[in-house]
Parts: C-alpha cells; sequence; structure tokens
C-alpha cells in the first residue's frame, strides 16, 4: 500500500486540549499540555510506555478530568455537552474492554447506535445499515451469532472497533487498537482507518506501539515522554534517529519505506 500524505488542515480544531494537567488520585501524568487534534486527519500518538498516551487519549473523550485547563469539543467545552452528545460526536475505543456476560456479537455492535436512541426514536432501518456496515468492514459479519466471550483475543478486538464505527461519529479515538491482531488484521484495519478518515472524512486518533504504523497512516504523529509532547508534525518532517532515541532510547537507523516512501525504523544491533 502507498500512503499519500496530505497537508493537514489549517482551520481550528474540532477537539483540542488547553493546558490541561491530568493523572490519577495524587498523580499527576501530564502538566500543562496543549494540543490540538487537526480536522480531517489521521492522527497517531507514539511514546513509550506509561508516557501518558491513553491519559491524554481519556481526556480528550471525557473519560478522565483534568485537575485544570479544558478540553474543547466544537467551540465548547467538553463538559457542557449531555453525555450522549459527546458519543454523537466523539466515538472511543478504549484500551480494555469488557463486554457484558452472554452477549453476542451483533448485540455488542448495535450497542454503537445507543447515542442516536430516545424515548420517540427506537431502531431504524439506518441503525441496522450501519450495524451490518461496521461488522462488514471488520470482518465480523459471519461471527455475528457468536457469544463475544467465546471469541478469540483478535476477533473481540474487532468486534468493539466494529461498535464504535457503528456510532458513526466525526471524530474517533482508538486506544491501541491492533492489540490482540495478528499481522494481516493489523495492516487491514489500519487500512481501514485510513479509509474512514480519506474517503468518509472522520477525523481519526489512534494511540499505536509499532512505530513503522504509526509512520506509514499518520498525517500527524504526536511523540510523547513522561507525560510531554517532545515533537508533532508529518512523520517524514519530524522523526529521524535523534528523535526515536530521545523518545524511546533505542538507537536506530532510518531508511525510507520503499512501499509507502515514509519514515522506516531500523533498530541498531547491540555492540554495533
Amino acid at each position: 500500500m502507498t500512503t499519500n500524505h496530505t497537508p493537514v488542515p489549517a482551520a481550528e480544531s474540532r477537539l483540542r486540549a488547553q493546558d490541561i494537567t491530568i493523572g490519577y488520585d495524587e498523580r499527576v501524568i501530564s502538566e500543562s499540555l496543549s494540543i490540538d487534534i487537526p480536522d480531517g486527519a489521521f492522527t497517531v500518538i507514539v511514546g513509550p510506555n506509561a508516557c501518558g498516551k491513553s491519559t491524554l487519549l481519556r481526556a480528550l473523550s471525557r473519560l478522565l478530568t483534568p485537575t485544570s485547563g479544558s478540553v474543547i469539543l466544537d467551540g465548547r467545552s467538553i463538559r457542557a455537552y449531555p453525555a450522549k452528545e459527546v458519543a454523537r460526536r466523539l466515538g472511543l475505543l478504549p484500551q480494555t474492554s469488557v463486554a457484558p456476560e452472554g452477549i453476542r456479537v451483533a448485540e455488542l455492535v448495535a450497542r454503537g447506535r445507543f447515542p442516536r436512541q430516545s424515548m420517540f426514536r427506537q431502531w431504524t432501518p439506518d441503525d441496522e445499515s450501519a450495524v451490518q456496515e461496521a461488522m462488514a468492514a471488520t470482518g465480523v459479519t459471519e461471527l455475528s451469532a457468536r457469544l463475544v466471550d467465546e471469541l478469540s483475543g483478535g476477533q473481540r478486538q474487532r468486534v468493539w472497533v466494529a461498535m464504535v464505527l457503528a456510532q458513526e461519529t466525526p471524530l474517533v479515538l482508538l486506544d491501541e487498537p491492533t492489540t490482540f491482531l495478528d499481522i494481516a488484521h493489523q495492516i487491514e484495519l489500519l487500512d481501514l482507518c485510513h479509509e474512514l478518515n480519506r474517503e468518509r472524512g472522520r477525523t481519526m486518533v489512534a494511540v499505536l506501539h509499532d512505530l513503522n504504523h504509526a509512520f506509514r497512516y499518520a498525517d500527524h504523529l504526536v511523540a510523547m515522554r513522561d507525560g510531554r509532547i517532545v515533537a508533532q508534525g508529518r512523520p517524514a518532517d519530524i522523526v529521524d534517529a535523534q528523535l526515536i532515541d530521545e523518545v524511546f532510547g533505542l538507537r536506530c537507523r532510518i531508511i525510507d519505506d520503499p512501499e509507502s516512501h515514509t519514515p522506516l525504523v531500523i533498530p541498531r544491533l547491540r555492540g554495533t
């Protein structure tokens, strides 16, 4: 696959964080952190374990309330919206998800339509179509009647992604979506994210561990370490061996990926 990177739009971001301080209990993860999520782009966040990637995503999706600063969604504090309104604008796949016992695949994916339901609006053909399209896109249609508890880790992950896609939100946040997936399904999922971004105009944000996947698919790369943003921008503009060493403590060479013409990390052998 060859990924054509388009310039990040200059318009004001629909989703951004302004000087937020976030953490858990008394432990501060990030302090005075600001970030704009470029509209219409595929943003990928990378960094070592426990650097604050998932914590940032939780704050951007309102699962975590900053102790100071604010998260802005469509020009207003995200706290000002009812929960269902946030869910109509922003879909989130958290790092860990637990399905109710005894639920089947189609039922779980259908829960992605909950933000569209109300006392006066029940299940519609549009809801059914969204669920079927999401299952087809993630390759879980054949599993629709299976119990989620019976599935492999990779199958369950694709079902959770299908549920988020069924929400049909303009903003999609995915925290380590390729977890448990084999290499073929990793590429399929990231190709799907790329398609949703390019062909359907969805703003995508993903936390990824595989650097070469991140560099191949990202329009906008955010590199984090110790709760702060070390660098951000187009991978071709910011990625070099010095950045990888600074962020990950990894000595490497950076070469051109012959398929995507994006940076490719080659770790150096010990002792060289």
